[in-house]
């Protein structure tokens, strides 16, 4: 079917129907604007806002994060050997396993 000819069928069976008193003054005008303004949505473009909107705080972050590891924990605290606790974790169990055979 041809759309133009179902245009103007659809506008011959409109104007055909008598007025309606329950329909203010203006509907259908005031509709016809509200549909026009109406934007589309691009959601790209949702997506780039929130990710632009978002890299402030992340830079924020991402600069007291350096700063906090620039700081010397050394000054505050006593230096803690991590290796040297490392391995007296590992071989515990190995200790501890040596020590129960002997007693038994």
């Amino acid at each position: 079917m041809n759309l133009s000819e179902l245009e103007q069928k659809l506008i011959a069976a409109a104007r055909s129907e008598p007025l309606d008193d329950r329909v203010p003054y203006g509907f259908e005008r005031r509709i016809m604007a509200r549909l026009g303004r109406a934007a589309i949505e691009d959601p790209w473009a949702a997506w780039s806002r929130a990710l632009w909107r978002a890299a402030a705080p992340c830079i924020a972050i991402a600069l007291l994060l350096s700063v906090w590891s620039v700081i010397d924990p050394a000054e505050t605290s006593t230096p803690v050997d991590l290796s040297q606790d490392f391995e007296n974790t590992v071989l515990a169990a190995a200790h501890q396993d040596s020590v129960t055979d002997v007693s038994w």
